[in-house]
């Protein structure tokens, strides 16, 4: 099925999906209630760019990515993050943590047709971090 000539064309598609895991952590060399061990419910936002779309006309399915970023959100799910490389040689502030989706996403998820573009780490409600390239 090609995209309709009414349709533009040559464009960037970016496509946004979502995971959560829940994990404990606490910040070295912070002043102030975050020093001591507290926890989260994590809201990993994870954002996939391309402009390249396949023969049913997506740049890649909404589930590989959330396969993908689970994966790695299992890994820290329920965990007390110091205690979890890299986090056991870095604070697992929400600026790390958001960098480690990327990374982990990024060397093993990108193609030449689309790539990791963003990932935002929710915290809580009020408050997250966008990491991007």
């Amino acid at each position: 099925m090609s995209t309709p000539s009414s349709l533009p064309s040559g464009g960037n598609y970016t496509l946004t999906t979502e995971v959560e895991f829940a994990a404990a952590h606490q910040l070295h060399g912070y002043e102030g209630n975050c020093a001591r061990l507290h926890g989260h419910n994590w809201r990993v936002v994870v954002e996939v760019t391309g402009s390249r779309l396949d023969d049913v006309g997506m740049v890649v399915d909404f589930k590989t990515i959330r396969a993908r970023s689970r994966e790695i959100a299992k890994r820290l799910d329920h965990a007390y993050l110091n205690e979890v490389s890299p986090f056991d040689q870095v604070n697992p502030t929400a600026e790390h943590i958001a960098a480690y989706f990327y990374q982990a996403l990024s060397t093993t998820f990108d193609t030449e047709d689309y790539q990791v573009s963003a990932v935002t780490v929710w915290e809580n409600a009020r408050s997250a971090v966008t990491f991007r390239p």
